[in-house]
């Protein structure tokens, strides 16, 4: 009877065991489904693609060769805006020695879409603004040498991370063993954490009652940046370092090492995160990572315990002291001797300030960049994938857009009219033999994101509009550079019963005009009456053939203006003028490369005729009219001599946009000015845009424009006042302008063709009487202006 309970109690304690070996088992097969699924999870991010990388947009390389039209000051600035530093060896990639005229530069090493470059040493010989020499180290010479490129930006998420991936070979060897003496010393014999250093930061903190130390190790703060987010619970941290246990044993101390270098976030750069290194030694101090000191990455080890809190910029103090401290624990843990850690210690900060970091980044051209990379690829991909952009970018170009606007708004800023100061304003510079788009400027700050003008700012572009329908007209075959057209007056009715009544910019009516004059003084009535005459559906289908997307509505103000237009849309019309008809869609893309550097397909280089040659041509040699003798005139003396440019003026309604667009052998710029607002600006095209287009004109190393003419036209001399034919030698108004082959021309009556010059005054008189008997005045700031642009298209 006494076993009984003894029994019962055994039966019961083994059940108990049973559901405890139980309960362990199931929290034994939870626990391995988690680090199963944690590992996986490990793996197929540290296994795959281990990082977002946005795609990385490079410019245009400087390209070195004997007879370049640059100087050693221009060349050094160039160098400079690349990160190379002054050094009096030139002992190191990314340093130069200068002396006068003569320059030697230790380049990088960099990977083309052609092939890689190595690293070279250059001896270069300056001569009043000419490359004379350029030799390698050995004293040979060197056909010609692409420098690096500069990054100009990376195509990222707007509200994500940026990063510049690097590879051992990329990194200090001082900066791993730094990174291990400062956040972690045991890095090398953990297995992912440390114990210890968990349990001393415990400590501190419950005797300080906040928190001072932290016990993560690199794992860690690698886990935590990489795979987790910025919650702190307890599950977390316990997730966290299971992660690290499991990340440490499936995976080398070097690799692990090195995805912290390139993980790790080390700044704000507005909406961009700045993560890793890499990328972080282009921020702080325009370099690449190798080229870093030790007191400069003695910075950026400091700047890992807190990137707000030690930031350089903001907080130059507290980095400064943050960063000695680094340096003397490196000096203690041997890895820098005592001269070291003291000459480090007196080295300033040496970061570059903000203005010289946003001198690199080129927010408008890089929207150009990424919307027409989007017609190929996926957003993800562009922001994924690790491509690399070689655009059509040249930073030289570039440098002085933003030179030529900031000056000239400088200047305006300081005019006695009200109305023109304040303004903002926009620069396209294209190479029109290939569409390619040099430089996109899009306000005052070019640096700074938002808005972007030149892209989106859609705005009258007043007479602008006038060799389109010069064009149209031109192409009827019925008119040619010495057609008399009808400037006269003209009353057409609006769809709401208002009238429109065009007039000159003077109010003057100069009643028969010749077309070449009328466009090189802009003169309206004729305009509009030529436009009526050609057909205004044909006015509208010279758009299109010239590049703009869709046909504007077929309104006889059309002619004066009235169509909303951004600068790079003007662009694409003036850049096929320029290119004689030639239709090649503008590009901002030459090639683009995978994470591994191998060619993807490059945008295709599409070049199209769309238009008669011939009325090109006619347009194209009265459009330098409009320099030689019309509106555009004020720019000759400020351009080089001898400098054949084309070009046009304009002005819209109420003075609210200044627009220049002219075009020399090599270069198209598109310049506007105006107020976001739309208020009026007080300025025509003249004493406007193309204050800004001319000094940059002038600067660009640059051909004259010299169209060639088609073989079924020749060159006839006519009166600029009257059309008719006449001899450049007794003629002080006779102009050369080109006619399809037979074209019947009437006969000056005081001076035909073959005629001799009488005498120097007897010129001067033929000159003054051609003025007066035409009712001309000297070409001045007119420009055509649009009274109003009605919304239906008037009716006579």
């Amino acid at each position: 009877m006494s076993r009984a309970p003894r029994s019962k109690d055994s039966r019961k304690r083994r059940q108990r065991g049973l559901v405890l070996l139980t309960l362990l088992g199931l929290l034994a097969l939870v626990g391995l489904i988690v680090l199963l699924v944690l590992g996986w999870r490990i793996n197929e991010k540290f296994e795959g693609r281990r990082w977002t990388l946005p795609a990385r947009v490079y410019a245009v390389p400087l390209e070195l060769y004997v007879g370049l039209p640059i100087g050693a000051d221009r060349f050094t600035d160039e160098l400079a805006r690349l990160g190379y530093e002054p050094n009096a060896q030139a002992a190191r990639p990314g340093t130069y020695l200068r002396r006068g005229e003569r320059v030697e530069v230790h380049t990088r090493a960099f990977r083309f879409a052609d092939g890689a470059q190595p690293a070279q040493r250059l001896k270069l010989r300056f001569e009043q603004g000419v490359l004379t020499t350029l030799s390698n180290e050995r004293g040979r010479d060197v056909p010609i040498f692409r420098l690096d490129p500069l990054l100009i930006g990376s195509i990222h998420p707007s509200q994500g991370e940026d990063r510049l991936l690097v590879g051992p070979a990329q990194v200090p060897a001082l900066l791993p063993e730094a990174l291990k003496a400062v956040e972690d010393r045991k890095f090398d014999r953990h297995h992912g954490v440390d114990p210890e250093a968990i349990l001393r930061a415990a400590i501190a903190n419950v005797r300080a009652g906040q928190v001072e130390q932290g016990g993560s190790t690199l794992t860690q703060q690698l886990v935590k940046s990489y795979f987790l987010d910025s919650r702190r619970t307890l599950g977390r941290k316990l997730e966290e370092a299971a992660m690290a246990v499991i990340l440490d044993a499936r995976y080398d101390k070097a690799d692990i090492m090195n995805a912290y270098i390139n993980e790790i976030y080390l700044g704000q750069d507005g909406s961009r995160a700045i993560h890793g290194f890499g990328l972080a030694s282009q921020f702080y101090f325009g370099k690449p990572l190798e080229e870093l000191k030790t007191h400069e990455i003695a910075l950026m080890v400091a700047i890992v315990r807190g990137p707000s809190y030690y930031d350089p910029r903001r907080q130059p103090e507290r980095a400064l002291e943050r960063r000695n401290l680094v340096l003397k624990l490196l000096g203690e843990q041997g890895l820098l001797t005592t001269e070291e850690v003291s000459a480090a210690s007196k080295r300033p900060l040496d970061v570059i300030d903000q203005a010289s970091q946003r001198r690199t980044y080129y927010p408008a051209f890089l929207d150009l960049v990424r919307r027409q990379l989007r017609s190929d690829y996926e957003d993800a991909v562009l922001t994924e994938a690790g491509l690399t952009v070689f655009s059509t970018f040249e930073p030289l170009v570039q440098a002085d857009a933003e030179r030529a606007l900031r000056d000239a708004l400088a200047v305006l800023d300081k005019s006695p009219k009200k109305q023109a100061r304040g303004l903002e304003g926009a620069v396209v510079v294209t190479a029109p033999q290939t569409g390619e788009v040099l430089a996109i400027v899009a306000g005052r700050k070019p640096s700074v994101g938002g808005f972007n003008r030149a892209l989106d700012a859609k705005r009258h572009i007043g007479s602008l509009a006038k060799p389109m329908a010069y064009l149209a007209a031109l192409q009827t075959g019925e008119f040619t550079p010495a057609t008399l057209l009808r400037d006269e007056k003209i009353s057409l009715k609006n769809a709401d019963g208002s009238k429109w009544e065009p007039e000159n910019f003077d109010r003057r009516v100069y009643g028969s005009v010749t077309m070449v004059r009328a466009l090189s003084q802009s003169l309206n009535l004729a305009t509009v009456n030529m436009a009526r005459d050609a057909g205004l559906k044909n006015v509208a289908r010279s758009y299109v053939e010239l590049g703009l997307e869709t046909t504007p509505p077929a309104y006889p103000s059309l002619a004066l203006g009235a169509v909303n237009l951004s600068p790079v849309e003007v662009a694409q019309l003036y850049n096929t003028l320029a290119n004689g008809g030639f239709r090649a869609p503008l590009r901002a893309v030459r090639a683009v490369l995978d994470e591994q550097g191998k060619p993807i397909k490059a945008p295709e280089l599409q070049v199209d005729e769309p238009t008669s040659a011939e009325a090109v041509y006619a347009l194209e040699r009265m459009m330098i009219q409009v320099m030689e003798r019309g509106t555009g005139r004020g720019a000759k003396d400020a351009l080089p001599q001898g400098l054949t440019v084309a070009g046009k003026t304009g002005t819209s309604n109420d003075y609210r946009d200044s627009w220049f667009a002219g075009f020399s052998g090599g270069h198209l710029i598109v310049v506007w000015m105006g107020h976001d607002d739309n208020r009026p600006t007080g300025l025509t095209g003249t004493t406007g845009a193309l204050t800004a287009w001319t000094p940059l004109m002038a600067r660009l190393n640059t051909s004259s424009f010299e169209p060639i003419m088609p073989e079924t036209m020749e060159e006839r001399w006519i009166e600029y006042y009257s059309g008719r034919e006449t001899s450049p030698n007794c003629s002080g108004s006779a102009v050369a302008m080109p006619f399809l082959l037979d074209t019947p021309l009437p006969q000056s009556e005081t001076c035909p063709p073959g005629s001799q010059p009488r005498t120097f005054l007897d010129g001067i008189l033929d000159l003054l009487d051609g003025d007066a008997e035409s009712g001309a005045t000297p070409a001045t700031d007119a420009e055509g202006m649009i009274e109003s642009a009605p919304d239906a298209p008037p009716q006579p």
